[in-house]
């Protein structure tokens, strides 16, 4: 009882301090990208889990649609992405394919001022143009789970650089059955990964 009332209290203060998306501490091109969307605040969730995320520790963020959630992973995914190294460095996986488009869109958005791309790969694209994009060399892929397999069984994705694991969603992937191939990813991926969900 006690314990919720802190809680309570947390968050009450950390609504009451005005804070920007300069107080989050992320670089001056995201800010910008952040400006040019339109987003003058960063919303409740943004507030508590973005510097959570960039300590580099797992989370579990639950919000309403709408509020912000692409942005409270989409931000530390590209403070944490080293674009001197090659290969992807983080997924995100998506229940259905609509969800991926958005999220790759919002994330390519944010990104607007940095030399890094989300690349959304779902089933009923040509798969040869995923192949042709992936090769190009994309740091972040945002992906459907059945779509990533298949690429991850063509060895046309390598999850070995892997820094960020975001399952966005996650309640909804298990409730259409994606478990057992959410767990085939996870399995590919370095164990000492941060994952969100």
């Amino acid at each position: 009882m006690e314990e919720k009332n802190v809680n309570e209290t947390a968050v009450q203060e950390t609504e009451q301090k005005t804070v920007t998306f300069a107080n989050l501490g992320i670089r001056e091109e995201i800010i910008r990208a952040v400006s040019d969307m339109g987003f003058e605040e960063p919303t409740p969730i943004q507030k508590m889990s973005i510097p959570v995320t960039l300590q580099h520790r797992d989370i579990i963020g639950q919000a309403q649609t709408g509020t912000g959630k692409t942005a409270a992973f989409g931000i530390p995914i590209l403070e944490n992405i080293d674009i001197t190294k090659p290969g992807p460095q983080a997924i995100v996986l998506s229940p259905t394919r609509e969800l991926a488009i958005q999220s790759a869109e919002e994330i390519n958005h944010l990104a607007q001022y940095l030399p890094i791309h989300a690349l959304p790969i779902y089933g009923g694209q040509d798969i040869n143009r995923q192949i042709k994009a992936l090769k190009g060399g994309v740091q972040i892929i945002v992906g459907t789970p059945g779509r990533v397999m298949d690429h991850m069984r063509r060895h046309t994705i390598r999850l070995d650089n892997l820094k960020m694991v975001v399952l966005d969603e996650a309640d909804e992937m298990l409730s259409m059955g994606f478990r057992e191939d959410i767990e085939t990813i996870l399995s590919e991926t370095p164990e000492e990964r941060q994952t969100i969900l």
